[in-house]
């Protein structure tokens, strides 16, 4: 992972408790804005940085794969759905299919995937930073910053962007 990328990993992990409340207090936002400023700091971000510079998510967290994701990528790998799940999923605490284990074992060790065009929803849609009414996901952005370093440095500028104003 390059240098800067892991930099901002650490202030996040060292502003844990400041995060979580600015994010938390964001989340009452009703702010057209605030969705507007997290999508402008992610293109920013990802015009500077790849996803395939860091992998970081695909290497410490799991997706959630729904059901239409394990037939897809079942099919892919031309496996039967239940042969899919019993090799490489569980369900977690909240009842949801996640991998066995980290990191993923569809990352190559280029952090390319090997299953990209099939991969689940949730990857396709990490790390949720242009969505609409992002204020609904402030939790799930929180638990981001300390695994991705594009949500990171997104939350430190809307810190001295957005609140400060």
């Amino acid at each position: 992972m390059k240098q800067e990328m892991l930099k901002f990993l650490s202030i996040a992990q060292s502003k844990k408790r400041e995060n979580k409340q600015v994010l938390k207090d964001l989340s009452k936002s009703k702010s057209p804005q605030l969705d507007n400023l997290f999508r402008e700091e992610s293109d920013n971000f990802f015009k500077k940085f790849s996803c395939l510079d860091c992998a970081n998510c695909c290497k410490t967290t799991s997706p959630i794969f729904r059901d239409v994701d394990i037939e897809r990528i079942a099919a892919h790998l031309k496996l039967k759905p239940g042969d899919f799940v019993a090799k490489y999923l569980h369900l977690d605490s909240d009842s949801h299919y996640v991998l066995n284990h980290s990191p993923c074992p569809f990352l190559g060790t280029d952090n390319y995937c090997s299953i990209y065009t099939v991969r689940p929803q949730a990857c396709r849609e990490y790390p949720h930073t242009d969505r609409k009414n992002i204020n609904q996901i402030m939790d799930l952005t929180y638990q981001n910053t300390l695994v991705c370093p594009a949500v990171a440095s997104i939350v430190e500028k809307l810190k001295t962007d957005f609140i400060k104003k």
